[in-house]
């Protein structure tokens, strides 16, 4: 399972390859699972892109319908008589 943390650093990956930190904990915990690869690029730098896992997992969590919740509400009694205002 990943970490919101790790999620956020796919999608970072997706969309701003660039702006990533290298050093990132993160992105060793990606290079690892195999969600990401490092790429060579022209200037001899290395950024990191997404792999075929990585581009399915953000695509399949894309399809997830969110989860509304509907509001509770409690009447007075029900908070032990505590008075908010």
């Amino acid at each position: 399972m990943l970490s919101p943390h790790e999620f956020a650093t796919l999608m970072l990956i997706r969309h701003a390859p660039e702006q990533i930190d290298m050093d990132r904990h993160e992105l060793d915990i990606l290079l690892e699972r195999q969600l990401v690869a490092l790429e060579r690029r022209d200037e001899g730098r290395h950024l990191p892109s997404l792999t075929v896992a990585g581009r399915s997992l953000l695509d399949a969590l894309g399809r997830v319908e969110p989860v509304y919740f509907e509001p509770v509400y409690f009447a007075q009694e029900d908070m032990g008589g505590f008075d908010a205002h």
